[in-house]
C-alpha cells in the first residue's frame, strides 16, 4: 500500500508524482515558485491541468506551466 501524500507539509521534489488526492496548498506554490521564479502564478486552467494529470510528476507540471506561458 503506498503513502498518502500530504500536499500541504509533505517534501515536494521535480520526481513527485501527482495523486488523485493533489491540492493546491502553500507547499506546492513554494516548490513552483522555486523552480519557476517569483512571476508563477496558478490559474484557474493550469490548476485543472494539475488536477486531471495524476501520475504525472511535478517536472512535467513545470514543463507544462512553461509552455503554458511561452516561458523556457
Amino acid at each position: 500500500m503506498t503513502e498518502r501524500r500530504d500536499w500541504h507539509c509533505d517534501p515536494i521534489t521535480d520526481d513527485t508524482v501527482i495523486d488523485a488526492r493533489y491540492r493546491n496548498t502553500q507547499t506546492v506554490r513554494r516548490y513552483f515558485k522555486s523552480r519557476i521564479g517569483d512571476h508563477f502564478t496558478f490559474d484557474r486552467p493550469f490548476m485543472a491541468w494539475m488536477k486531471s494529470h495524476a501520475g504525472s510528476t511535478m517536472r512535467d507540471a513545470v514543463a507544462e506551466w512553461r509552455k503554458r506561458k511561452g516561458a523556457t
